[in-house]
């Protein structure tokens, strides 16, 4: 009989650490390297849904998680190019978060993760 090592933790967080760690895990277990900054700003993403790509990138400077909007620009393009957020309508001026990620946004959030961690087998 295999012996398991459960690790129990249980925290309770404000919606934007939940956030950020719903879309951690996801680039984590896709192999997705983001930097704080792209984390921040696809945590913005996440809570406002479907936004024009313009007045969001002027969010992003006035909450300085960019320091212009053409580098909140070009942070969405490289997030787009990893499949993070999707751009839709006319000339692709409405962004979104992937459906991929599944991030849950509104009222009490429970994230209950199992994750089973096994040594490899060789042959």
């Amino acid at each position: 009989m295999a012996i398991v090592n459960k690790v129990n933790l249980k925290l309770k967080v404000d919606i934007n650490v939940s956030i950020k760690y719903q879309i951690l895990t996801y680039c984590f277990f896709n192999d997705t390297l983001i930097s704080n900054s792209d984390l921040k700003f696809l945590m913005e993403l996440a809570k406002k849904g479907k936004v024009e790509l313009t007045i969001f990138c002027k969010s992003l400077v006035d909450k300085g998680i960019f320091k212009s909007p053409q580098s909140a620009r070009n942070a969405i393009t490289k997030a787009e190019k990893k499949q993070l957020l999707t751009k839709n309508g006319i000339n692709k001026k409405t962004i979104l978060i992937s459906k991929g990620i599944n991030v849950q946004t509104n009222g009490l959030v429970l994230l209950d993760y199992k994750v089973l961690g096994s040594e490899s087998k060789e042959s």
